[in-house]
């Protein structure tokens, strides 16, 4: 396998770079500040971009590796308004 495999969406990051292949996102990962790098889901990150370049696993699970860690202090909000109501078509007895 190759470190030049590219990703099949780019992954853009906060700096305004944007991330193409497992090259990109591991010279990334690299250039984080040590206490930054040392972050569980960073190193989660690696190890997905090390299988699929090296092992032969796959690339989509170290793009997601490096989206979740990349937003690893997001937080997540539910919107209330995008809800659809569920109505019972008929009432049970």
């Amino acid at each position: 396998m190759s470190w030049d495999k590219q990703f099949r969406e780019p992954i853009e990051v906060p700096d305004g770079a944007v991330l193409v292949s497992l090259r990109d996102a591991g010279a990334y990962i690299t250039r984080l500040p040590a206490a930054e790098h040392e972050a569980e889901e960073w190193q989660t990150a690696m190890h997905c971009l090390i299988e699929a370049a090296d092992h032969g696993g796959p690339v989509s699970f170290a793009r997601l590796g490096v989206a979740q860690a990349l937003n690893r202090r997001v937080d997540k909000v539910y919107d209330m308004s995008r809800k659809q109501p569920h109505w019972r078509q008929s009432p049970r007895m």
